[in-house]
């Protein structure tokens, strides 16, 4: 259990950092990466559900929602998970990572497990905005966490595939869609709603999985608890030296010199975002915005384009997400291991410009009508093959380079600002040209969405940080490190 009585700012000593930068890849981490990086495979199952059912929600006789209310409950999921990013990524940074692990999925499990329940359209909204507020709170602690725990010549490997579980959460939501809303199984009314009622089952299961996980340490140490990180490292040590693991001891030139805080004042925050991180800011951004518009505006609204565009039976789209989820998943997973070789400069902007180029071509075949259901997926298969590995980067880019004290609200900040910018603009003006039935138009928010990626691409080129196999100490000082002037003081 994490303290949380006041703590006297004092200057102290540490090595616990580089104790933790320098153990090998073991079972703790791989259990780690298990117990929190499963919540990409939530935020996968409700956008995947949301897309899945949404023929089965037209045609519901309680709902009975057009395609623009559609699109209206996307919008409205990510601008709970905006809300819920910020209120949490606050918390997460006051209070700690772990406690947030588990108000966050409960808020989850209780509103995901409500949507299977919805009577009518406002009740439906009111339930995925609570959902996506439980999501959106869990990427601020749990990226937090991991990037905290993972020794640095992982950290970019590691961060993608997890983002990547994205997809296997998809490909369950549509595994499930599929057997649903099959009317020879379930079907109609109750099949959307059972679709629901997965993922609060798989949220159950995730809660228990995470008990045994320990604050970050990291965070303990900053907030004047050392004792208490020292027991976590020494415990995590024990762990490697009883699987035969010989750990060097830590010179102390890799030594930190802290001053511990009780919390970091939202001025500071802003002070750090705007002035002395700028640059990064504005690399943030770009990454996020441009890769929320590209994935809401197309995912949101890929059961329409094939129920409206390609005559599609609505109880047989759900096939069609499983060849787009595995492309999806293998981009991070195959491309991974070059962010920390190539680096991230030229990976992350290789791949937001391979989307964005991709897509273009993409859309003008769309445009010109000469590709089939079949065809048009499997474009968008090779298109996210790139693009996943590209948004995967961007979460990857803000947790890695804003100091420990801030960097949960930092990936918050960016999530939410990112998120609401294209997030919810993309599913709203894509549900627009949906409804106008014109290919012509549809190719326009496709040509939006390559030139935001081309454009994220090229600012990364040009401002990116070189993270790679770099302690995120030395990649962004932490608010608290006490300098050689104050020591001489």
């Amino acid at each position: 259990m994490t303290a949380t009585a006041n703590v006297e700012p004092q200057v102290f000593d540490t090595d616990l950092t580089a104790r933790l930068d320098r153990l090998p890849w073991g079972r703790f981490h791989t259990l780690l990466v298990l117990a929190l990086g499963i919540t990409w495979l939530l935020d996968g199952l409700e956008v995947t559900l949301a897309g899945a059912v949404a023929g089965a929600l037209k045609e519901s006789p309680v709902l009975r929602l057009s395609s623009s209310d559609i699109t209206l409950a996307g919008a409205v999921y990510i601008a709970g998970a905006v809300l819920g990013a910020l209120f949490f990524g606050w918390l997460a940074d006051r209070i700690g990572r772990r406690k947030l692990f588990f108000i966050t999925l409960a808020v989850y499990i209780v509103a995901t497990a409500a949507t299977a329940f919805s009577w009518n359209l406002w009740s439906f909204l009111l339930f995925r905005f609570f959902t996506g507020a439980g999501i959106g709170g869990e990427y601020s602690a749990i990226n937090s966490t991991v990037q905290e725990f993972t020794p640095p010549r992982y950290r970019g490997w590691v961060d993608l595939a997890i983002n990547g579980t994205f997809w296997v959460g998809a490909a369950i939501g549509a595994v499930g869609a599929i057997y649903m809303l099959n009317p020879d199984i379930v079907g109609g009314e109750l099949g959307w709603r059972l679709c629901f009622g997965i993922g609060a089952v798989l949220g159950l299961v995730i809660l228990l999985m995470r008990w045994w996980i320990p604050e970050s340490p990291r965070w303990l140490i900053i907030h004047g608890h050392r004792d208490q990180a020292r027991d976590i490292v020494e415990n995590i040590e024990r762990r490697f030296e009883r699987a035969g693991h010989r750990l060097a001891p830590v010179p102390p030139e890799m030594h930190l010199r802290l001053r511990s805080r009780r919390h970091t004042s939202l001025l500071e925050v802003i002070q750090v975002l705007l002035q002395r991180h700028r640059r990064r800011s504005l690399v943030g951004m770009a990454l996020l915005t441009s890769q929320a518009f590209f994935y809401n505006a197309i995912f949101f609204s890929y059961a329409l384009v094939l129920t409206d565009f390609y005559r599609v039976p609505s109880d047989k789209v759900p096939w069609y997400i499983l060849p787009f989820a595995l492309g999806n998943f293998c981009g991070p997973l195959l491309l991974g291991p070059l962010f920390d070789r190539l680096g991230r400069r030229i990976m992350i902007s290789f791949t937001y410009i391979m989307a964005g180029v991709l897509l273009t071509v993409s859309g003008y075949l769309f445009q010109q009508n000469v590709l089939d259901a079949t065809q048009q997926t499997i474009a968008w298969m090779v298109i996210f093959f790139f693009a996943s590995a590209a948004a995967s980067s961007a979460y990857l880019t803000v947790a890695e380079t804003f100091p420990l004290e801030i960097r949960a609200l930092a990936i918050a900040v960016f999530f939410a600002f990112g998120t609401a910018l294209g997030g919810i603009s993309g599913p709203l003006l894509f549900g627009e040209l949906i409804e106008t039935a014109s290919r012509d138009n549809v190719f326009i928010g496709y040509l939006i969405g390559a030139a935001l990626m081309v454009g994220a691409g090229l600012v990364q080129a040009f401002w990116g940080v070189a993270a790679e196999r770099r302690s995120l100490e030395t990649v962004a000082a932490p608010l608290s490190l006490v300098l050689d002037e104050e020591r001489r003081d």
